[in-house]
């Protein structure tokens, strides 16, 4: 499976993943939040099958990547959230207030109820990071945590006057690069 990445300036970002000899699945998130996508035969036009809202898009996407049920090869199968508990992927803003601090500083677990299980920085992950870690820009919090938790945690990592941007488009076709072979 090959992923391609294009940037869709005013727009967002554009995933093509190969899913057969001649078909791709085209994913376009826009600045918005808005995901679009679209299916890819050939080299037809890219036939749109569906739009999700930021927050939709992130439970299908906890879903399809078994944060609530993990299939096993048995006969039996495991849940591994309740329904009062979510799994949640948290991108640290440039302009965020945590930006520099320590977890023990921002003591997310007393401040939000939430608690930082993961922390993906670049191409590492740092499981269950100690007291004495410091958050950077463009780190994502691997959080779990009731669902206001969540919230909570995602407004303290934003930026504090990330504007919004109201640019939306259709696909467009940009610079193609091959960032993942899986």
């Amino acid at each position: 499976m090959t992923v391609y990445e294009s940037d869709l300036p005013g727009v967002g970002k554009k995933f093509e993943i190969e899913i057969d000899d001649d078909q791709r699945l085209v994913i376009v998130i826009h600045n918005t939040g808005k995901r679009e996508v679209f299916l890819r035969k050939g080299e037809e036009d890219s036939e749109k099958l569906f739009d999700l809202s930021d927050r939709l898009a992130r439970q299908v996407g906890s879903i399809l990547e078994g944060a609530h049920f993990q299939p096993v090869k048995s006969d039996t199968t495991e849940t591994m959230l309740g329904d009062d508990s979510l799994l949640e992927w948290v991108k640290v803003a440039e302009g965020s207030d945590i930006v520099g601090k320590t977890l023990e500083e921002l003591d997310f677990r007393n401040e939000t109820g939430a608690s930082v299980v993961s922390i993906q920085r670049d191409d590492e992950t740092e499981s269950n990071p100690g007291p004495d870690t410091v958050i950077q820009a463009g780190d994502t919090l691997i959080i779990l945590g009731s669902r206001e938790a969540c919230r909570d945690v995602e407004a303290l990592a934003a930026a504090v006057d990330e504007p919004e941007s109201t640019a939306e488009s259709g696909v467009e076709d940009g610079p193609e690069t091959d960032d993942t072979d899986a």
